[in-house]
C-alpha cells in the first residue's frame, strides 16, 4: 500500500547523541528490500547526512533521495544533485537575520553547501559535534551572501521564551513566512510555502506516488508541515503533543525504535 517512508531525522530516527540503533537500520533495510523508499527528511543539510545514508545504504544510490533545509531541496544521493530547491529570497532572509540579531541567540544561516554561524554558542557548538555537521563561524556582514542560494536562517537558544520572542518579531514583520521549532532549541525560517510537507509531495510527484502512499515520521513542531500532508502520519513516543495530535499512529518507542515500530506495523505485517 506504501511506496514512500519519509522520517525526520534529529529525534525521530537518531537517539540524542546523534546515532542510530541497530532495530532502526535492520527494519529499514526490510522495508526497502519490499520495494518501499526511504526518505530522510531533516532540517539539516543533505551533507550532512552522508555518514547516515551509508549505514542505511542510501550512499550515491541513484533513485533514493533526502529532504533537507525543512524543504528547501530535495536531493538525488547519487552525485548529491539538486532536483528541487526552495531557497530564500536574499531581502527576506536578511531582513529574518537582522531581526534575529536583537536577541540573546546564535544564528545559523544555511546555504546550498555550507552552513554559517553568527555568534556561535559553545552549546550550539557541542549540539553539532554529536550530528557531524560542519561550519563556519561567520565574520563579515549579512551582503556576503548575496549571490548565494539561502536555503534558511536559524536561531538557537534553550531558553522557549528567548525562541518565542524572536518567533514574534519574524512573524510579525512578514505578510507570510514560515517558523517552526525543531529539536527543543531552534526556531527555524524558510520562505512561505517551503515545508517538509510540500517537498515530500513533490518528489511523490515526480515519481508518481500519491500523497496517499506515503507514510511520514517526526517527532517536532517542524515535521507538522508532512504530517499534516501524508496518507500516514505516524508520531513517535517522544513527540510533542501537536504532532501525536495529528498523527494515525503512536509508535510504542521513542528515537530507540520508534521507527522500527512504525515498519513492523504499517510495511511488514
Amino acid at each position: 500500500m506504501y511506496k514512500i517512508m519519509t522520517s525526520d531525522l534529529d529525534e525521530t530516527l537518531l537517539r540524542q547523541d546523534g546515532s542510530i540503533s541497530q532495530a532502526n537500520i535492520d527494519a529499514i533495510a526490510q522495508a526497502t528490500q519490499r520495494g518501499v523508499k526511504f526518505v530522510p527528511n531533516t532540517g539539516r543539510s543533505f551533507l550532512s547526512v552522508q555518514a547516515l545514508l551509508k549505514q542505511l545504504h542510501l550512499y550515491q544510490q541513484p533513485n533514493e533521495y533526502v529532504v533537507s533545509y525543512n524543504g528547501g531541496a530535495v536531493i538525488e544521493n547519487q552525485g548529491n544533485r539538486v532536483i528541487v530547491s526552495n531557497a530564500m529570497p536574499y531581502a527576506e532572509a536578511a531582513q529574518v537575520f537582522t531581526l534575529m540579531q536583537q536577541f540573546d541567540v546564535d544564528i545559523h544561516v544555511y546555504t546550498l553547501d555550507h552552513l554559517y554561524i553568527y555568534r556561535l554558542r559553545a552549546d550550539d557548538r557541542d549540539y553539532l559535534a554529536t550530528r557531524g555537521v560542519a561550519f563556519t563561524e561567520m565574520v563579515g556582514d549579512f551582503r556576503q551572501f548575496k549571490d548565494d542560494q539561502i536555503m534558511k536562517v536559524i536561531c538557537m537558544n534553550p531558553d522557549l521564551t528567548v525562541r518565542q520572542n524572536v518567533y514574534q518579531a519574524v512573524t510579525a514583520a512578514f505578510e507570510q513566512i514560515n517558523c517552526t521549532y525543531s529539536s527543543g532549541i531552534y526556531m527555524e525560517v524558510n520562505h512561505a510555502g517551503v515545508d517538509k510537507g510540500n517537498a515530500i509531495l513533490a518528489l511523490g510527484d515526480r515519481l508518481g506516488v500519491s500523497a496517499a502512499e506515503i507514510i511520514a515520521i517526526g517527532d517536532n513542531a517542524n515535521d507538522l508541515g508532512m504530517l499534516t500532508k501524508v496518507g500516514m502520519p505516524v508520531a513517535v513516543a517522544n513527540g510533542i503533543p501537536a504532532v501525536k495530535r495529528v498523527a494515525k499512529l503512536v509508535t510504542p518507542h521513542d528515537y530507540e525504535r520508534g521507527v522500527a515500530d512504525a515498519i513492523e506495523t504499517l510495511i511488514l505485517r
